[in-house]
This record gives C-alpha cells, sequence and structure tokens, in this order.
C-alpha cells in the first residue's frame, strides 16, 4: 500500500513541476502578465487545499481506489488540455480549476489517510516517505520539463505530464486497497483485524470536522503555521525561484536543475522529519524547521546569480532538507489533538497551507510586476517563517486543555473543553 500510494503520489506530482517551468514560455507566447499566469498558479493552490479535506471525506465514503483513480484523469485531462488554449480565462479553468481539484484530491490529506488506516507503528516514518513522493515526482519532471520547453515546446512538457498521471491509473486501479480488513489482515503494528468504520456523508464529516476542530485553539495555531509553510514553499519558491533566477541572468533549465536539487534533499529531509517525529516531540521539531527555513530565506536574494555559486548550493540543500520536512509532524498533532477525525482535520489544516500558497505565489507576481524584482517578497516570507515558529511553539502552553475530546470520540451533541 506504501508503494503503491507512493507512485501515485508522484505520478500526480508532475504538474506541481510546471507552473515553474512554463510561466515564461506562456508569457512569451500569449503576453499574458506573470500576475495574470501567478493568478491561475494561485486559483490551483487555493483548490489543492480546499479539495483536500473532503477528498478525504470522500475516500471514507467511496474508497481510496476511486477517488485517487478519479483525481488522476482530472489532472491528465487539465494538463493535457492545456496545449488547446487561446485565452487566460482557459488556463485558469484547466490549470486552476480542473488540476487543482485532480491534485488536491491526491495532496497531504490522502497521505494522512493511508497512514491512519495501515499503520499503528512507524506512522510517522511512513508519513515522510510519502510525502517525500511529492518532492520525487518533482525530481524527476522539473529537469525534464525544462529540456521539452527549451528544445520543443511547453505543449510537448504539458502532455507530458498528462501521459504520466494516465500512466499511474491502471496500477491504483489494481493494486490500491481501502481497509487492512479488505484483505483479512491488521494495520501494521496492531493486534487484531479492525472492521472499516461505517460510511457517512461525505461532505458533513468534513464540514463537522471542521466546527469542532475551529472551536479549539490548537487548530489555529497549526493552521496558521501551515498557511505560512505553503506560503514559502508552493507558493513562492516553487511558482517562482525559476523566474526569479533568471531575473539574475540564470538560464532556465540551469535553474530547474537547481529546484529540482531541492526535491532530491527534501526526500532525505521528509523521511528523517518522519523517523525524527516517532522519537521527539512534534512541536520542538515544527519550531526548528520553520526558524531555520525563515533564516535561509533571508540569505537568498544575495545568492543569486548568472551562475551557479557554491553559496546557492549551500542554500539548495539546505531549504530542500526543510521544504516538507513539516508535513509528518503536522500530521502527527492532528491526530493527537483530533483522534480519528485526524485525517479529515489535518486536510483542514492542510487548505489553511495552499491558501496561504494562493496569496504567496499572486502576491509575488505582483511584487515582480510592480517593482522588477522579487527581493521584497523573499524578506516578508523569511520573516512570516520565523513567526510560524512562535506559533508552533505556542502550542506548547496549555496543551492538555486544548485536546478536542468530542472529536476525539466523535461523540455527538458534546462541547469542547
Amino acid at each position: 500500500m506504501a508503494a503503491v500510494s507512493f507512485v501515485a503520489l508522484i505520478g500526480a506530482a508532475g504538474f506541481r513541476a510546471t507552473p515553474s517551468v512554463l510561466i515564461h514560455p506562456l508569457h512569451a507566447e500569449f503576453g499574458w502578465p506573470l500576475a495574470t499566469i501567478s493568478a491561475a498558479v494561485s486559483v490551483n493552490l487555493l483548490l489543492f487545499g480546499l479539495t483536500a479535506p473532503f477528498a478525504a471525506a470522500l475516500m471514507d465514503r467511496f474508497g481510496i481506489r476511486r477517488v485517487v483513480a478519479t483525481a488522476l484523469l482530472l489532472v491528465a485531462l487539465g494538463s493535457g488540455l492545456t496545449v488547446l488554449m487561446r485565452t487566460s480565462a482557459e488556463l485558469i479553468l484547466l490549470w486552476g480549476v480542473l488540476v487543482g481539484i485532480g491534485t488536491g484530491s491526491m495532496a497531504l490529506a490522502f497521505v494522512a489517510t493511508i497512514t491512519g488506516r495501515w499503520f499503528v507503528k512507524r506512522r510517522g516514518l511512513v508519513t515522510g516517505v510519502l510525502t517525500a513522493g511529492g518532492a520525487a515526482g518533482q525530481l524527476i519532471f522539473l529537469p525534464v520539463l525544462a529540456v521539452l520547453v527549451e528544445r520543443s515546446s511547453w505543449r510537448v512538457a504539458s502532455l507530458v505530464v498528462a501521459g504520466a498521471a494516465l500512466a499511474v491509473v491502471p496500477l491504483v486501479v489494481w493494486l490500491l486497497r481501502d481497509h487492512p480488513s479488505d484483505l483479512g489482515l491488521p494495520a501494521y503494528g496492531a493486534t487484531s483485524v479492525e472492521p472499516p468504520p461505517p460510511a457517512g456523508g461525505a461532505a458533513r464529516r468534513a464540514v463537522g470536522a471542521l466546527r469542532d476542530a475551529s472551536r479549539t485553539r490548537a487548530f489555529w495555531l497549526l493552521a496558521g503555521g501551515f498557511a505560512i509553510c505553503g506560503a514559502t514553499t508552493n507558493g513562492l519558491v516553487g511558482t517562482h525561484f525559476i523566474p526569479a533566477a533568471h531575473d539574475h541572468g540564470m538560464t532556465e533549465t540551469t535553474a530547474a536543475s537547481l529546484l529540482a536539487l531541492i526535491g532530491l534533499f527534501d526526500i532525505a529531509g521528509t523521511i528523517a522529519s518522519g523517523w525524527l517525529t516517532d522519537r521527539f516531540d512534534s512541536r520542538v521539531l515544527l519550531g526548528a524547521y520553520y526558524a531555520l527555513r525563515g533564516g535561509s530565506l533571508l540569505l537568498l536574494p544575495m545568492l543569486f546569480g548568472d551562475a551557479v555559486r557554491p553559496s546557492m548550493v549551500v542554500f539548495i540543500l539546505f531549504y530542500g532538507l526543510d521544504w516538507v520536512a513539516t508535513v509528518p509532524p503536522t500530521v502527527a498533532l492532528c491526530r493527537e489533538y483530533f483522534g480519528d477525525r485526524g485525517a479529515v482535520v489535518f486536510g483542514w489544516v492542510f487548505a489553511s497551507h495552499q491558501i496561504g500558497a494562493a496569496v504567496a505565489a499572486s502576491a509575488a507576481g505582483l511584487v515582480r510586476d510592480r517593482l522588477g524584482e522579487y527581493d521584497l517578497a523573499w524578506y516578508v516570507a523569511g520573516l512570516l517563517a520565523i513567526g510560524a515558529a512562535g506559533l508552533s511553539l505556542a502550542l506548547f502552553r496549555g496543551r492538555r486543555g486544548l485536546v478536542l475530546a468530542p472529536v476525539m470520540a466523535g461523540a455527538p451533541g458534546s462541547a469542547p473543553r
């Protein structure tokens, strides 16, 4: 299950590498401002997050296999049809809406669902490995797409992403299962086979989890920190690193290779973070991750140049290790505070991650259009990341009183403490 989920996440990750590679080619062919193209990315990032909690609930209602296969088909459709588009509205519909819903259904709430159902022991480690699937996809696709754009066209790159998503669908339909009990097995580390919980209304379950969780201080601290996480990764670096490097004279292929290296180091960092999450307090880990990320982003504007210098390589190594290392401890804290509904609550926390990413993607595009450079965006992101470290450490204060007992137990009609 972990292996199939990993491959499925790689197949869906192709589009995550697409916007940063295609921003300049689309600007050159259609003349659309960077802010307009960034708006399509923002819609994608927003729906990527807002779809996640409903997708987690839909997996409870209809099964993991059906939801994941449908999501991959949407990613393929949205990416493939871009070769026919002529207006920026079509870009927003395809990149933003179709691919946003598809990738959102394959987001980290899917990871939380898999680990919550299939693993009792080693949950943190498996969460780290599956989260690294997205980074692995970025590592695989970024250099390939950059070369395809340079030597052929952006349309070929879009079709390759569509084909990769389609190629994974048969594997998902064949091997993915919903519960260990479907195979007569206990979850890894469990001592008995547990029957699957009764299915309920997906939308009601998702909204109910948000209603109850939003009454707790822990939810808002986690959501606030994760919103900044999204702004400082997918929204800013993931979308604008290549254009920013291009502004300083670096070729897009070289910049794409650097971004792919972030994905390479992210695999190691996220797996290590999962291992650490099984052994140390997740609040401390989050505080350290965000503080280190903030410091690195404050230094980034001084590191750009027309060639790759050792200082930039050090940044890539350091920042890559920290890219989504925040995911395993955040998933663990959602499970700690919200129990059986932790995967759905994490879907909402992840929605805040993508709201932050969407705001940052648009805001950075506007900064570049108005000021002619990205420096202000990097400085603001660095300060926000340091603020996220404070939010994470604030979870220590009165943490026992923060646990939402009714959400953990699922007891109707109870009030949160």
